[in-house]
């Protein structure tokens, strides 16, 4: 932990989900899911089919992917198989969607602290951020085993605790269901984004506070809470 995060006024932080809210990842995601079914001759999934899958880590995006699921006989090596394949891969078709650079450079220019949250494999998540984010994202935190994954808040609350933050000053940033649930479980206040894998209608059905139809809304939504 780095000690210079820490003073004694709170920090504005705002944490960020990554795959569908900063980075469209849908279809190296595909892809390599796709190259770990081959290996065994099992059929392969459709974009929309893999957009439905998302959200909740590799391992359920996989047991959703493979026949059977987790009963499959295979499914620990397909895991790894796309582990392995997405490590080499995944800067193949991803990038931050269309206004995401700017907003951030903007929150940093107005005081701001950024990290992010994801229940992508750990390893994933902090590389992926440091080749499209570099110094606009203080701190990633991603799946692993020493931490509960979203919509367990742990991972919020980490963040929190080494940025010096507080539930007042504090917003999760997210696309679905499940970062709704985190954001609750924090006790902190979520804006839901539109453009990601899902879209505004089941958002609002699934109880979100804030929407933003772009970037710049995000920004405008964290200035007139501030």
């Amino acid at each position: 932990m780095d000690n210079s995060l820490k003073n004694n006024t709170p920090s504005k932080t705002i944490i960020f989900d990554l795959d569908g809210t900063l980075l469209y990842t849908l279809e190296d995601l595909k892809d390599s899911v796709n190259f770990a079914l081959s290996k065994f001759n099992y059929p392969q999934k459709t974009l929309p089919e893999i957009k439905s899958f998302v959200g909740n880590g590799v391992k359920i995006l996989m047991e959703l992917s493979i026949p059977n699921g987790k009963n499959n006989e295979n499914f620990e090596e397909c895991l790894e198989i796309f582990k392995t394949h997405y490590t080499q891969n995944m800067f193949n078709k991803t990038k931050p969607y269309d206004g995401i650079i700017e907003m951030l450079e903007k929150l940093l220019k107005l005081g701001f602290k950024t990290a992010v949250v994801s229940n992508k494999f750990d390893s994933a998540t902090k590389k992926l951020c440091e080749k499209y984010f570099a110094e606009k994202i203080e701190l990633a935190i991603g799946e692993s085993e020493n931490i509960r994954k979203k919509p367990a808040p742990d991972s919020i609350l980490k963040v929190m605790e080494i940025l010096n933050s507080n539930k007042n000053f504090t917003y999760f940033v997210g696309d679905s269901e499940v970062d709704i649930q985190t954001a609750q479980n924090a006790n902190i206040k979520c804006i839901s984004v539109t453009w990601g894998y899902k879209n505004e209608e089941f958002l609002r059905k699934n109880n979100a506070e804030f929407l933003a139809n772009s970037p710049k809304q995000i920004l405008e939504i964290i200035t007139s809470q501030f």
